[in-house]
């Protein structure tokens, strides 16, 4: 019997059995499809992680207080016996080498006010530099100039969120909103931004670093972080460098901040999700395994059901090699449709993922369709092996005589 012949055999005995055929399949098909969701959906947080620190800004380097042994991750601000302050970051500007902008910030919750609206946002203290390195840009009015920073003018930025439920369609430009009870005169409106990182940029207030220094921290001279854009991706090995020299020098030569880059960050980021992503293909897998486990049984059960007719090709001079070649395909043949079938479910799953989540950049790879419908054609194989055997040994005297 030819490999075309046993193909088409197969496929009529699958036809026979619809229903059987199909559950039987059933666990192939969830399998691959689980592998193929759960990949796209591993890929998707990744691309938006990396997005999300595209959105940050280019070329950047974090200084947090507190010094950090792990390196990568986000840095999680610590205590430490020197806070970072505005004079660390004036001498970032004035020693600094590679570097391009310093953004000192300030960061803290409270409540902004205009007549009866009220609102509790996030309000950040920051400088004229601010806007260039984290491409944060106004689409009304200015933002905040040296000046602001200097004289310590009581003006301030709104997100467009902040904005909208603060004045609707109003204008908003030089009103006087209360920001913790402190008046502001608003000088300008964010462009729409949205999430970055966790944040939704437009529901921020931006305020000169001074006035955030006030409202957070009693006027003391303390920062929650350091922002730096280095002039170009090969500047940074240069910046870090002299970043922890002039830091180290102004804190007493003691070391107790981290600087990061995004690009540790990012690498820290690809790992993680690698090792998930395996981790979830894993989970899925053991889908695979069942419905392999399935596909023996119903074919031992198929060897038994067509015992005679296996005896009837013995006695017609069919070889063991052709018996078991044809319950082989049978096998590979059911755990490949199921594999099909699983792939065109995983696609259409993706496709309903994009659109209940399109902040999520899901898709269908090619590398986790080619991995899932492989494992499932080795499952095939694996558990059709032993049918296989079992039904080319069939004693053809004794087939004949079975009822």
């Amino acid at each position: 019997m030819s490999l075309l012949e046993s193909i088409y055999t197969a496929l009529r005995s699958i036809a026979q059995n619809k229903v059987r055929s199909f559950l039987t399949m059933l666990g192939v098909i969830i399998g691959v499809m689980s592998v193929i969701l759960l990949i796209s959906l591993g890929e998707g947080a990744q691309a938006y992680v990396e997005r999300e620190f595209a959105g940050m800004g280019s070329n950047i380097l974090l200084i947090t207080p507190g010094k950090q042994e792990t390196s990568g991750m986000v840095p999680i601000t610590a205590g430490s016996f020197r806070k970072l302050t505005y004079r660390d970051a004036k001498e970032l500007v004035r020693k600094g080498h590679g570097i391009n902008k310093v953004a000192p910030t300030v960061l803290g919750a409270g409540y902004v006010s205009f007549g009866e609206r009220r609102r509790s946002t996030t309000i950040v203290g920051v400088t004229s530099d601010f806007e260039e390195v984290r491409k944060v840009y106004t689409q009304i009015g200015r933002f905040i100039t040296d000046r602001d920073v200097d004289n310590n003018n009581k003006v301030c930025l709104l997100g467009v969120k902040v904005k909208r439920e603060l004045f609707g369609e109003g204008n908003a430009l030089n009103a006087r909103v209360s920001i913790n009870w402190t008046k502001h005169t608003v000088v300008g409106i964010l462009e729409e931004k949205g999430m970055t990182l966790g944040i939704n940029m437009d529901d921020i207030v931006l305020v000169p670093l001074p006035s955030g220094q006030q409202l957070f921290h009693g006027g003391q001279d303390e920062l929650f972080q350091i922002l730096c854009s280095a002039r170009s991706p090969e500047d940074i090995p240069a910046g870090m460098q002299s970043i922890r020299e002039i830091l180290t020098a102004t804190h007493d030569y003691n070391e107790d901040f981290t600087v990061t880059d995004q690009a540790s960050m990012l690498k820290t980021f690809a790992k993680i999700f690698d090792a998930l992503k395996v981790m979830l293909a894993g989970i899925a897998c053991i889908s695979l395994l069942v419905g392999g486990i399935g596909i023996m049984n119903i074919m031992l059960v198929s060897v038994r059901e067509r015992t005679r007719e296996v005896g009837v090709r013995k006695a017609v001079g069919a070889k063991r090699k052709d018996i078991g070649l044809q319950f082989l395909i049978e096998s590979v043949t059911l755990s490949s449709l199921g594999g099909l079938a699983g792939i065109l479910l995983g696609w259409v799953g993706t496709i309903a993922m994009t659109a209940i989540y399109p902040s999520l950049p899901v898709g269908l790879s090619a590398w986790s369709v080619s991995l899932s419908f492989l494992f499932s054609l080795t499952v095939g194989v694996f558990f059709g092996v032993y049918p296989a055997f079992k039904a080319s040994g069939v004693d053809p005297v004794e087939a004949l005589r079975y009822e």
